[in-house]
């Protein structure tokens, strides 16, 4: 008999207050207001890795959510985001912390020099021994642009051509600047690096001009496990390129199955492998030890929830502001610079405000599955089975509980079908995603800049 293929667990999270589920904060039972201190981290990563999942997926903006009535009242109000803090801080405490727990951080590269992310990448990748993932974001947000002295956003195609370049620079600087055999800490030889295995890098492109050597030693992975989550067009084109998994959004299971069809076979035409990119869906998951006491708590979530919030959030996420349109208005849909995934969701979700807020009960657009551990472990099953994701992104609901009753209600189903492991493979993230090493596979753009020994 064939072995079950097991899912992928992420928690997903955010520094910040309120995520994807807005309005949540409110309840009496959420913790999320010590977002800002290290014990409300590491208390949560010890969770996850009792509960052996693979990683925490930390997502980050940079500006505010101001489209939505055209100013930020509502998003400081629920706190839609806003306030937040830096992701990549946490990294160090919840690494302290555990010992096989993944950490996958959104960082968007068109706002900082890659010479610099590379010497904090592979900070975080010798600290957490090869644990440190990236999730490659490149911006939508006006507001954004803004803060950082530019006028507005680059438009949605060339933010990924730039992006492309800073990918480029990143392999040289972490794959080829130094060999693997560079470093011999002989003290007695008084040599701690050889000098002939350590190289500058030349890099004159159309965005970014670097000489020099890259500031770190290899870390474990060298380069980070390569997250990303556009699957437009030209995010895909980007995606099979680039990244090794890729977390996606959808509310039907025929959506998404076009979705993950559509990411393998553009990495097979880049050249690389169909499960060379691990596939992920957001989700949220409201469990109980029955039925009706996971509907009563879905129906107390609800009392708390803020569906306008969401509203908020969906409006800067398609740059449409929908505050202007009646309950039961059309809402007339144009193509923005905003996100394109975002755009597709607007047009399937009903096309109205109505619809939208209906839909958003939760404070979040993600789809919710509600009931026992043989009910969630069923819909989580099919959700793989009818559409070939590799696992999911679970959002928070209320926090802590809501990771915590899914490590003590549905991680034992999940295990009890083969569906989820009984113990972390030791290694790197990278090895324990895919079980082939620490290093980018020789097949992968970053390759063709290694300088082996």
């Amino acid at each position: 008999m064939t072995a079950q293929k097991h899912i992928i667990l992420n928690a997903f999270n955010e520094n910040c207050v309120g995520h994807i589920n807005h309005g949540l904060w409110t309840h009496p039972r959420d913790q999320t207001t010590q977002y800002h201190t290290i014990e409300f981290w590491t208390n949560m990563a010890r969770t996850l890795e009792r509960g052996l999942f693979d990683g925490i997926f930390i997502a980050d903006i940079l500006g505010v959510y101001d489209i939505y009535q055209g100013n930020i009242d509502l998003t400081l109000k629920e706190a839609v985001q806003l306030p937040i803090n830096d992701p990549m801080l946490l990294v160090s405490a919840m690494a302290a912390s555990t010992q096989h727990l993944g950490f996958g951080v959104t960082v968007n590269p068109l706002t900082e020099h890659p010479y610099l992310l590379a010497r904090r990448f592979s900070t975080l990748d010798h600290l957490t021994r090869g644990r440190f993932g990236w999730n490659i974001v490149t911006g939508y947000l006006d507001s954004a642009a803004r803060a950082i002295g530019q006028d507005n956003q680059l438009l949605h195609d060339e933010r990924y051509e730039r992006a492309d370049e800073y990918l480029e620079v990143l392999y040289k600087l972490l794959e080829g600047s130094w060999e693997d055999d560079a470093v011999q800490r002989n003290k007695a030889a008084r040599v701690f690096a050889d000098p002939a295995k350590v190289h500058s890098i030349q890099h004159h492109g159309r965005y970014y001009n670097v000489e020099g050597y890259h500031l770190c030693e290899p870390s474990p992975q060298r380069t980070p496990v390569l997250f990303q989550a556009g699957t437009s067009g030209r995010g895909q084109v980007f995606a099979a390129r680039h990244a090794e998994a890729v977390f996606i959004g959808g509310n039907d299971k025929a959506t998404v199955r076009n979705t993950v069809q559509e990411l393998r076979a553009q990495a097979v035409q880049a050249g690389r492998h169909a499960d060379d990119i691990k596939v992920v869906l957001g989700i949220t998951v409201v469990p109980a030890a029955t039925t009706q006491e996971a509907r009563d708590k879905h129906d107390e979530y609800v009392r708390y929830a803020s569906p306008e919030a969401g509203l908020a959030h969906f409006s800067s996420s398609t740059g449409i502001d929908l505050s202007r349109y009646d309950l039961d208005e059309p809402i007339a849909f144009h193509q923005t610079n905003a996100i394109q995934s975002s755009l597709r969701a607007l047009e399937q979700l009903g096309g109205t405000r109505r619809k939208l807020l209906e839909h958003f009960q939760l404070g979040g657009r993600y789809p919710a599955i509600v009931g026992d551990a043989q009910q969630v472990t069923d819909e989580l099953q099919s959700w793989v089975k009818e559409t070939g994701i590799d696992g999911f992104n679970l959002t928070r609901t209320v926090v802590p509980e809501s990771f915590e009753d899914f490590v003590d209600v549905v991680v034992p189903e999940l295990q009890n079908r083969g569906l989820h492991k009984t113990s972390y493979t030791e290694g790197s993230l990278r090895h324990k995603l895919f079980g082939q090493g620490n290093h980018l596979p020789a097949r992968h753009a970053a390759a063709q800049f290694r300088k082996l020994a």
